[in-house]
């Protein structure tokens, strides 16, 4: 299992990019932030909300030199089938068909054969620095993951609720 501060594990996973069907990894995004998430299955009631949520922040994370990638264990098929209900998104949706990555990353309920909601957000040396596993039940917050995002950015120590434009405190160590 993946923990905070160590390399991510890197990936090859087929996938769409708006209606295309792309092969990506994670070293591909090198030089860059990741905000990698899982979501448990297309065709669901919660997963649609977040896919939505991230695409409708795409340009924030743009802004901040992150690619967003999404993953779960359906095939790239499903997931193209997906989108014309919820529509073609700007960043790739990827599949885990095999469950290795979401196996990898610590996130497989091995009895479902489906991941949890796990949030990964992986500096540009491919570090993870932050990571957030929740029920598959209750959706994330996309606002909080760029808010963490834009604090780990800063290199500095940000206070409980600190808020892109308030006062660090100070240089980290």
């Amino acid at each position: 299992m993946v923990k905070v501060g160590e390399i991510a594990p890197d990936f090859s996973m087929e996938g769409i990019l708006g209606k295309d069907f792309i092969k990506a990894s994670l070293s591909d995004y090198r030089g860059k932030w990741v905000v990698l998430f899982f979501y448990p299955l297309d065709f669901t009631f919660v997963c649609p909300t977040e896919i939505t949520g991230f695409s409708d922040k795409f340009t924030d994370f743009l802004e901040k030199n992150a690619q967003i990638v999404g993953a779960s264990v359906d095939s790239k098929y499903a997931h193209l089938a997906w989108t014309d209900d919820i529509g073609a998104q700007p960043y790739p949706l990827l599949s885990d068909i095999t469950k290795q990555v979401s196996r990898d990353y610590g996130i497989l309920i091995e009895d479902e054969g489906i991941a949890l909601r796990g949030t990964f957000i992986i500096d540009p040396e491919g570090i993870v620095r932050w990571m957030v596993v929740q029920d598959a039940n209750v959706g994330r917050s996309v606002d909080e993951t760029l808010r963490v995002l834009e604090a780990l950015q800063t290199g500095q120590l940000c206070p409980v609720n600190w808020h892109p434009g308030q006062q660090t405190l100070g240089q980290a160590a």
